[in-house]
């Protein structure tokens, strides 16, 4: 079934992802259900961190994918997927300037658009469901103070955008993207994640425990190691480096 096939629309709920996984598990939400939400009123984010949106301006959304025909070894393949399907939409609008952060942040120049948080569900070595929860900043123009150089569609374009319909949009960029990985197109979509790739080239400042560095990205592995290189040759997973922008 096509990503988008279902889609249930909520005016109000804790998280999508809670609400997609609940329903996933129970049979109520088959492969390809996207469930959009309004107003998130306990959104997640990477590393614990809380997403906050602004009632009724961005898109909430959450995807019930079930990779039956992935290796559970591919979570990154499918991170990477979902990253792009966030690139291709946001980039139809705001141009060029659009890139993604690794592991998977949606950035315009040096600010931050949207995020991404994939929660997975195995059952020994089948991997049952990946929960692919999407939030992007559509029209909202007021930010917390808590957050960290952010940007919405709006402020880019100067112009509103009805962001129901640009998740649907979204549904069939994801369809688009997750049909060329189960085709076998996982190295393509690697290297053009690596196009797309934030700081590429670059010079950038990571914290490791508690030394700041510079170092230069250089790309990221098939297995979602960040390279860089200084006078050394570095390597990072996720979750071991921070950015310091």
């Amino acid at each position: 079934m096509a990503i988008g096939h279902a889609f249930i629309e909520l005016e109000s709920v804790d998280s999508t992802n809670n609400y997609a996984m609940a329903r996933a598990v129970a049979g109520a939400a088959p492969h390809g259900t996207l469930i959009f939400a309004h107003d998130q009123w306990a959104g997640k984010g990477q590393r614990g961190r809380e997403w906050s949106s602004k009632p009724g301006e961005n898109i909430i959304l959450s995807a019930v994918l079930e990779p039956v025909a992935l290796p559970v070894s591919a979570t990154f393949r499918l991170s990477v997927a979902v990253a792009l399907a966030c690139h291709d939409l946001f980039s139809r609008y705001a141009g060029e300037a659009t890139t993604i952060k690794w592991p998977n942040d949606l950035y315009w120049n040096d600010r931050k658009a949207g995020g991404i948080l994939i929660e997975n569900h195995f059952k020994g070595d089948r991997w049952l469901y990946a929960i692919a929860g999407m939030g992007i900043n559509i029209n909202q123009v007021e930010f917390p103070s808590t957050a960290r150089n952010p940007v919405s569609l709006r402020q880019i374009t100067g112009k509103p955008f009805d962001s129901l319909q640009l998740a649907r949009e979204l549904g069939v960029f994801l369809d688009e993207r997750y049909a060329g990985l189960e085709a076998g197109d996982a190295a393509v979509q690697l290297q053009q994640y690596n196009q797309h790739l934030y700081g590429r080239g670059r010079e950038v400042r990571l914290k490791k425990d508690n030394a700041v560095f510079k170092t230069v990205v250089q790309g990221v592995t098939a297995q979602g190691m960040l390279l860089t290189k200084d006078v050394l040759e570095r390597e990072f997973a996720f979750g071991e480096v921070e950015w310091l922008i």
